[in-house]
């Protein structure tokens, strides 16, 4: 009941994605490769929801869960991801900035070809879980807070629009969260929030600070093998963990000097 689990960030599926995306993108042929590791190794993937329910209310999770999810809503996951979701019968979790998605909504500023409604909606219809990602996909942390409440609650309230149903699930965007941040997307209704941290996710992470394992363009299939059973992740990630740290010094005074300045 208390095992960690691993949750897969991916973003772009496709061949040729935008430079922009690139580094956190994986081939077609790649992402079909991974899943037939999970399904060879006995992986049962569950939606973030489900996930943090079964931990909510101490139910009980298959053996070998995972959590496969995507953040932003490029084209990609509805043009080669669900394909292969529907092969193996996979749950998944989609993180969608509302703000980049083309439509009536769209504000400017995605990286690439993003989704448009019908496709969400296909893939809701899919069994994906549709879950929030804000509205223009800025660092939460670096925000006014009547800015913070906007990028929450614009998100929640377009996705319940399109889709008829509400948001339960939030990622933060570029993983950046601080105790305002998780306060404000309780307050926007979101029942959970996922995080990145490349750890696995533990129930004494609490709903709000879920960690994710990052697959790159760069991640070859026995790496992620190790990534999915949870081995080798400290030495995969120790270059990221170094610059986490710090950017977020850098971040914090950031924030602290427009405070200081009232900007």
């Amino acid at each position: 009941m208390n095992a960690p689990v691993p949750i897969l960030m991916y973003h772009a599926v496709g061949h040729r994605p935008a430079r922009a995306v690139h580094g956190l993108s994986v081939s077609p042929g790649a992402f079909a490769e991974q899943m037939r590791v999970l399904d060879d190794r006995g992986f049962t993937p569950l939606t973030t929801a489900q996930l943090a329910d079964a931990w909510r209310s101490a139910g009980v999770l298959p053996r070998r869960p995972v959590l496969i999810t995507f953040d932003d809503g490029y084209e990609g996951v509805h043009r080669h991801a669900l394909p292969v979701l529907a092969q193996h019968g996979f749950a998944a979790t989609l993180f969608v900035s509302t703000g980049w998605l083309r439509g009536a909504h769209e504000r400017g500023g995605a990286l690439d070809t993003m989704l448009d409604w019908n496709q969400v909606r296909e893939l809701a219809g899919a069994g994906l879980e549709i879950g929030g990602h804000s509205h223009t996909h800025p660092q939460l942390d670096q925000i006014d807070d009547e800015r913070l409440r906007f990028e929450t609650l614009r998100c929640k309230e377009i996705v319940a629009e399109e889709l008829g149903t509400a948001p339960v699930s939030f990622a933060y965007p570029y993983g950046y969260s601080s105790r305002r941040v998780r306060r404000a997307v309780r307050s926007a209704g979101f029942a959970q929030a996922l995080a990145v941290g490349n750890a696995l996710a533990r129930r004494r992470q609490g709903p709000y600070a879920l960690e994710r394992v990052t697959v790159r363009r760069t991640t070859g299939i026995e790496e992620f093998a190790r990534l999915v059973e949870g081995r080798s992740l400290a030495r995969a990630f120790a270059l990221d963990r170094v610059l986490t740290k710090g950017y977020a010094v850098v971040r914090r005074a950031r924030r602290a000097g427009r405070a200081l300045t009232g900007g």
